[in-house]
């Protein structure tokens, strides 16, 4: 295959015919590349209400993103907020969304130690009463959803960071018994669904948390209950994160036990301030992320991006000093890991024997014949050449090349 390039025009001028993020991913073999989103109310975060109509036409464009993900709307809070009384509106927003726009829905997340209703947490359960609150939880929502619902996060970071079980209520209560009890659930409410156990700190071969999971999981297979996925939350680092390697031996210890895993929440946090060093070790780890899953598509059916519009992430909001995690700056420009993301696709699609984009689009890369990193975990300092080193970036935007495939 021969690469014919010309430098065609800054960020703004791209031409609409582009082979994008979902529509390359699903080119090199997996089922989607997402976005997770959320009612317009929640984004208020940073308030930038001027910025909704770019936002949403990037968020609902087929080629760029072929799944969703309410961050907030499916959780206890916001669908039981008192005892029996449930109110759907805000996973509604974004189940909505994925129907008119014809994306795969995941739905998140049933049981959680955290966004709870206040009710939850104060009252003084006994075992019988907890369990009946699970279940009708459970059943209420699950059963609102069933059949629109692709995939759902039916427990949520059930683990303390040194792989123990957290302490939450549910747990404090029932003990073990409630993991098992949310799964035999929700398979019997929405049987269709793929059903996942999700979390973060779980992306490492080597972390007792990852093994806490592995445990969690196989506890519930030991006992005959169905759970069919991983949902590896990836909040990652951009000075500090794990080889491509590292994420696919860690896909294959989750391998012996689900039939699929999914990175569900991806974002790349960058210590303030920006620069482009910063940047650079940014886009290296998303293209890590891209690789494995590529690369262990037998199991790894895709990748949702926690938010893909810097203002509306929130990293900034609950890691001070960090931020620039997503894909957008605030400007709509992207970040150069997006470019490293559809030129890193391009290679693999090549690898396969495919033809990439078809010659008829456009795939906008910094350097597609630059090989790329695959170094091991860094820190503050980083070795390696410089694979965005003829990059131009400018606050954000990029000159970007036109790739044909001949």
């Amino acid at each position: 295959m021969r690469l014919s390039t010309s430098l065609i025009a800054a960020a703004g001028a791209l031409p609409l015919a582009t082979a994008q993020l979902h529509e390359l991913a699903v080119k090199a073999g997996l089922q989607y590349f997402g976005a997770a989103t959320d009612t317009p109310g929640f984004r208020e975060r940073e308030p930038y209400p001027e910025s909704y109509a770019q936002y949403d036409a990037i968020l609902e464009n087929p080629k760029e993103f072929g799944q969703t993900t309410p961050t907030n709307g499916q959780k206890w809070l916001f669908v039981e907020p008192e005892p029996g009384v449930f109110n759907f509106t805000e996973g509604d927003y974004v189940a909505d969304l994925a129907n008119r726009t014809n994306k795969i829905l995941r739905c998140h997340a049933l049981v959680w130690h955290s966004q709870l209703a206040p009710w939850v947490e104060t009252t003084e359960w006994t075992k019988e009463g907890l369990r009946e609150v699970i279940v009708r939880h459970i059943t209420e929502v699950a059963g609102y959803y069933r059949g629109r619902c692709a995939h759902w996060d039916v427990l949520n970071e059930a683990l303390d960071e040194d792989g123990t079980y957290r302490k939450s209520v549910f747990y404090n209560v029932l003990g073990e018994e409630y993991i098992r009890l949310a799964f035999e659930t929700a398979a019997k409410v929405d049987p269709e669904a793929k059903l996942y156990y999700n979390d973060y700190g779980i992306e490492r071969p080597a972390s007792v948390k990852t093994a806490g999971a592995v445990r969690l999981v196989k506890m519930l297979k030991d006992a005959g209950i169905k759970i069919d996925g991983v949902g590896m939350q990836a909040h990652l680092h951009a000075d500090n994160h794990p080889s491509e390697e590292d994420l696919i031996n860690t896909i294959g210890q989750y391998k012996e036990l689900v039939d699929e895993v999914a990175f569900t929440e991806l974002d790349v946090r960058i210590k303030t301030p920006v620069d482009e060093q910063k940047l650079q070790w940014q886009s290296e780890c998303y293209q890590k992320v891209v690789g494995a899953c590529v690369k262990t598509k037998d199991v790894c059916v895709g990748i949702t991006i926690w938010d893909f519009y810097d203002p509306f992430s929130w990293v900034p909001h609950v890691f001070p000093g960090n931020g620039a995690s997503s894909l957008w700056f605030e400007d709509f420009s992207k970040h150069p890991a997006y470019d490293g993301m559809v030129e890193y696709l391009g290679k693999l699609i090549k690898a396969q024997g495919g033809k990439g984009a078809s010659t008829s689009q456009s795939v906008y890369t910094a350097a597609f014949d630059t090989p790329i990193l695959q170094s091991q975990d860094h820190g503050s300092t980083h070795s390696g050449n410089n694979h965005m080193s003829n990059v131009v970036y400018q606050g954000g935007k990029q000159d970007i090349k036109e790739l044909t495939f001949d």
